[in-house]
């Protein structure tokens, strides 16, 4: 009943608006298909990045992670793709789902999409801590323990598991809600609710930021390991020492990833626990306040792929080359002496070493060792 009514007001608003002014529909449309077409290009060179690095990396434990990033870029593509599409349609609409919305099969596909691709990336980014936590800290157990063929079960798993939160709603008979903007699906937080529409929102969020958690101790053991062991380098050569390099710049990428994942999903997961616990319905600070966050959660499938993209080593040394040249002016004249000194002393060094060391009665000729390395 409270449903309805919040619905027909949802429909009023949508009515005036549209009779008001219909450029902002097309406004709206416009941005919403041009962000979709921005994050689809995004991540599709991401992915391109990312499966020819699987093919070229040898190190078995960088091929791990390369194989979660690959998941997870492929997730954000198709979340793009289809919450995108669905957003233009409803624009498209003027969200008039009274009129295309017979028995709200639309509304509930839209809403399992949703959570879905929210949900599933946050669980593999904090999966893909938790291997580079493994990873660094226990290499062996890593090496035997995370074969190709477990981490493909890994990958299924997570991905069952964010299918199931989405089709909670659906099993229970709890149908997705239209929000008051009447753009997008999202858990029942408004209305009439009982226990289990409270509990599914607060699963939904509570399951986010658990991984988002986990990402934050998993990527801090990590760094925090990584250093210690750079300091040990100089002492001891151990063998899971020598490659931090290559564990640096993917704990570099995790950590933008969960920078980036906190600073978009956060709100949402955040306002979502807010609103289900609230017994009044929403008002319209609340609604305004729903709307940024849910935007602002549609910018991480865009960001994502941009760290794969930008966080590469050979892109960062570059960018390192590029800072000190503007920081430090004299630094490209310095570097410019110091080459052509070495190069110079090379030079002489070369000339000295091109002489003969030995000179016999019959002329000059080179040492054994020489010999040998020219014979070799």
């Amino acid at each position: 009943m409270s449903s309805n009514g919040s619905s027909d007001v949802g429909w009023m608003m949508s009515s005036d608006v549209c009779n008001g002014s219909c450029s902002k529909r097309e406004v709206s449309v416009t941005s919403s298909a041009v962000s979709m077409t921005v994050g689809i290009i995004s991540n599709i060179l991401a992915l391109f990045i990312l499966i020819k690095a699987y093919h070229r990396f040898k190190f078995k434990s960088k091929a791990a992670f390369l194989f979660f990033a690959s998941a997870l870029v492929l997730t954000d593509l198709f979340g793009h793709l289809i919450n995108g599409s669905l957003a233009i349609y409803v624009y498209a609409s003027r969200k008039d789902w009274e009129r295309f919305e017979l028995n709200k099969s639309l509304c509930d596909f839209f809403g399992v999409c949703m959570a879905f691709f929210g949900l599933t990336p946050l669980l593999l980014g904090s999966l893909m801590a938790v291997e580079r936590c493994i990873g660094v800290t226990r290499p062996l157990f890593h090496t035997t323990a995370l074969g190709p063929h477990h981490v493909k079960r890994l990958l299924g798993v997570t991905w069952m598991l964010g299918l199931l939160v989405a089709l909670l709603p659906i099993l229970f008979q709890r149908r997705y809600q239209v929000q008051r903007s009447r753009s997008w699906c999202f858990f029942r937080l408004q209305g009439m609710r009982d226990w289990v529409d409270v509990l599914l929102p607060i699963l939904f969020s509570v399951l986010g930021l658990l991984a988002l958690l986990v990402s934050l101790v998993c990527n801090t053991v990590t760094g925090l390991t990584l250093l210690r062991c750079r300091g040990q380098l100089d002492r001891n050569h151990h063998r899971h020492c020598r490659n931090t390099s290559h564990h640096s710049e993917m704990v570099c990428q995790l950590l933008a990833i969960m920078l980036v994942s906190c600073v978009c999903w956060g709100p949402l997961l955040i306002t979502s626990i807010i609103l289900s616990l609230q017994d009044h319905g929403e008002n319209q600070t609340s609604h305004t306040h729903m709307l940024l966050v849910v935007r602002m959660a549609t910018w991480n499938q865009i960001l994502d792929p941009w760290v794969y993209i930008l966080l590469r080593k050979a892109v960062l040394r570059r960018l390192f080359q590029v800072a000190l040249r503007l920081c430090s002016p004299h630094a490209k004249l310095t570097s410019r002496w110091r080459g052509s000194t070495l190069g110079s002393s090379m030079n002489a060094s070369s000339s000295v070493t091109s002489r003969p060391d030995f000179i016999g009665l019959d002329g000059p000729f080179l040492p054994d060792t020489a010999i040998q390395t020219a014979q070799f």
